[in-house]
């Protein structure tokens, strides 16, 4: 069992910085990957970011050289530094997580709640 729970989300204005955390909690699984999606109203949810447990990082070219990622693997950790922020950045964030259980085995994708981000102009 993994629980998923965002952070860090609010409003703030135009050019302004944030910084979102997604905490992985329980026990008996391994995450192999950590992910940040976004998705504004009459949008589909898309990547922003997402990170491997060995620290690679990959992202939206949208949010290149705003966002960073970044991990904390001993406490299954993950943030995103969000700079520079714009409208459009508005929409609901959430953190996923790659995980695979070990007493079945298997690999599946797990989901935050969510935490909302509001760029004002």
């Amino acid at each position: 069992q993994v629980r998923i729970v965002e952070s860090g989300g609010g409003l703030v204005q135009s050019g302004g910085s944030l910084r979102l955390s997604c905490a992985a909690s329980g026990s008996g699984f391994s995450i192999y990957a950590m992910g940040w999606y976004r998705q504004a109203p009459g949008k589909q949810r898309e990547l922003v970011a997402d990170i491997t447990s060995g620290g690679s990082t990959n992202y939206a070219d949208s949010v290149k050289g705003r966002f960073t990622a970044s991990r904390d693997n001993a406490k299954n950790t993950m943030y995103l530094q969000m700079n520079s922020l714009k409208p459009e950045d508005t929409a609901v964030y959430y953190c996923n997580a790659r995980a695979v259980i070990h007493a079945t085995t298997r690999t599946g994708d797990y989901w935050g709640q969510g935490t909302q981000v509001t760029v004002s102009s």
